[in-house]
C-alpha cells in the first residue's frame, strides 16, 4: 500500500491518559498529520470537537465525564453536533465482542485495541478518511454503515488501479471526508 498524504488533516484525540495521548500524537505526526488537538475527558472533547471541526477523532472508551461511547453518540447527534459525519476511531483495552458491538452501534467508525499498533492505527485512519462508508439513518441509529466491504486496503487499491482510477492522495480535506451518501433505512 502506498502512503497516503495526511498532512492537511486535523485530528482530535480524546483520552484521559496523558501517556496514551502523547503516543497517539507521535504516531499521527509520524503519519504526517500536522494538527493534533487533545482533550482529557469527554466533556472537553465534545467542546473541542464543536469548536475545532476535526477531520477525524480518536477516542478512548473509559474516560471521566462522558465515556467514549457517550461521546460518540453526542458527536453523531445531528441536532446538536456541528459535524456528525466525522470519522471516529475508538481505542480501548477492552475488546470483548459486547463492547465492540456497543461502540459500533453508537456510531464508531473504526475500533483499535490497545496496545496500539502503528500499522493498525494508520490503516483505520486511511480507511476512515479516504474511503468513508456511507452513513445510515434509522429510527434508532445514525452513523457509518455497519456493513463493511470485505477485503484489505491493499486489495481495494489494486482494484482501483485496475479500473484506471488514480492513487489515493489527500489533497482537499473537505472533498474527501464528506460522506458519500446517507441512506435512510426503515
Amino acid at each position: 500500500m502506498k502512503p497516503v498524504d495526511l498532512t492537511a488533516l486535523r485530528c482530535l484525540i480524546v483520552d484521559d491518559n496523558a501517556h496514551i495521548r502523547r503516543v497517539v500524537r507521535m504516531l499521527l505526526q509520524g503519519f504526517g498529520v500536522r494538527e493534533v488537538i487533545e482533550a482529557e475527558d469527554g466533556a472537553e472533547g465534545f467542546e473541542l470537537f464543536q469548536s475545532s471541526a476535526p477531520d477525524f477523532v480518536i477516542v478512548d472508551w473509559a474516560m471521566p465525564v462522558f465515556n467514549g461511547v457517550e461521546l460518540t453518540r453526542m458527536m453523531r447527534d445531528t441536532e446538536s453536533s456541528h459535524y456528525p459525519y466525522a470519522p471516529i476511531i475508538m481505542i480501548t483495552g477492552h475488546s470483548d465482542k459486547k463492547r465492540v458491538i456497543e461502540a459500533r452501534d453508537a456510531g464508531v467508525t473504526e475500533f483499535v485495541c490497545k496496545p496500539i499498533s502503528a500499522n493498525a492505527l494508520y490503516q483505520r485512519i486511511v480507511v476512515s478518511v479516504v474511503s468513508p462508508r456511507a452513513f445510515i439513518r434509522t429510527g434508532t441509529f445514525f452513523g457509518p454503515d455497519r456493513r463493511r466491504i470485505v477485503g484489505s486496503l491493499a486489495q481495494d487499491a489494486e482494484e482501483r488501479r485496475g479500473k484506471g482510477e488514480s492513487e489515493h492522495k489527500v489533497t482537499k480535506v473537505n472533498s474527501i471526508i464528506e460522506p458519500r451518501s446517507e441512506k435512510s433505512v426503515a
